[in-house]
This record gives C-alpha cells, sequence and structure tokens, in this order.
C-alpha cells in the first residue's frame, strides 16, 4: 500500500513540474498545477495524517524495527519515527506538494519580472530536485530583476 501511495504521489508531482515547465503560461495550466497537483497533494497528505494520527492505518516499521511509542521531538526520535513506511510517505508527500507550490510561485514571480522560460528552468528545476536550494537560489537572483512596471499600474 505505502510503495503504490509513493508511486502515486510522485506521479502527481512529476506531471505537475512537467506541466510548470514544459506548457505555456496560460492561467488555466496554473490552475491545473496549483488546484490539481498541489490540490491532490495536499488532500493526499492529510488523508494519510489523520489515518495515522487516528491509527485507522497500521504504521508498521520497516523490517528489524522496534515501533517507538512515543514521539520524542530529537534527532533519535525522528530517524525512529521514519523507520516507517507510513511516515515515509506522508513526509515525502509534505516535500512534493511544498516544492512544487514553491516552484509555481518561482514561476509566477518570474512572469511578473518578465524573466524568460529559459531564465526560469534552472530554478524550477533547482528547486524540483534540492527544493529549498533552488528557492534560495531565486531568492537571490529575483534581487536582479525588475518587476512589470505594467502589473503595478
Amino acid at each position: 500500500m505505502w510503495q503504490t501511495l509513493f508511486d502515486f504521489t510522485n506521479v502527481i508531482a512529476l506531471g505537475g513540474w512537467a506541466l510548470l515547465i514544459l506548457l505555456p503560461r496560460r492561467e488555466s495550466v496554473l490552475a491545473c498545477v496549483l488546484y490539481g497537483a498541489i490540490g491532490l497533494l495536499c488532500a493526499t497528505y492529510l488523508v494519510i495524517l489523520v489515518a495515522l494520527v487516528g491509527n485507522m492505518v497500521d504504521p508498521a516499521p520497516a523490517a528489524g524495527t522496534a515501533p517507538n511509542p512515543a514521539f520524542e521531538y530529537s534527532v533519535e526520535g525522528l530517524m525512529a519515527m521514519f523507520r516507517s513506511e507510513a511516515a515515509i510517505v506522508v513526509g515525502w508527500t509534505h516535500y512534493l506538494a511544498l516544492d512544487l507550490f514553491a516552484g509555481l510561485w518561482i514561476a509566477r514571480d518570474a512572469d511578473g519580472r518578465t524573466a524568460g522560460r529559459l531564465v526560469q528552468v534552472p530554478f524550477l528545476l533547482a528547486t524540483f530536485m534540492a527544493g529549498p536550494a533552488g528557492l534560495f537560489a531565486w531568492l537571490i537572483a529575483r534581487l536582479f530583476l525588475r518587476a512589470d512596471e505594467t502589473e503595478n499600474a
């Protein structure tokens, strides 16, 4: 079950990134990324999280590890929690949703600064592959790009 959910979330995220990078920046495309891919990832995350918190799903840890009944907010506690396939899938879905949201924001911000697609793609790919590193790179780059004056009028 967890592998299926993991595969599902990856396909949704890859589809969202493909729409964002490859298709023309029409409002309908951006809405598909936001309400389709990101919305579906967020809904999946919420369902898994509620199921885990409500003990509706068995968060059985990976083979050979014992479950940790009490979560401890520490590196060791997080390591124990992420021995569970359920925790890996919910955590990964969290990353996918937020990274894609950051990519959508970068794309919209870059469009507002009239940065062409060739300028945007490296930042979008960096955000896809390394999340915060790509976002940070865009935050630095945008300091050197002027906002489109027609959008502020």
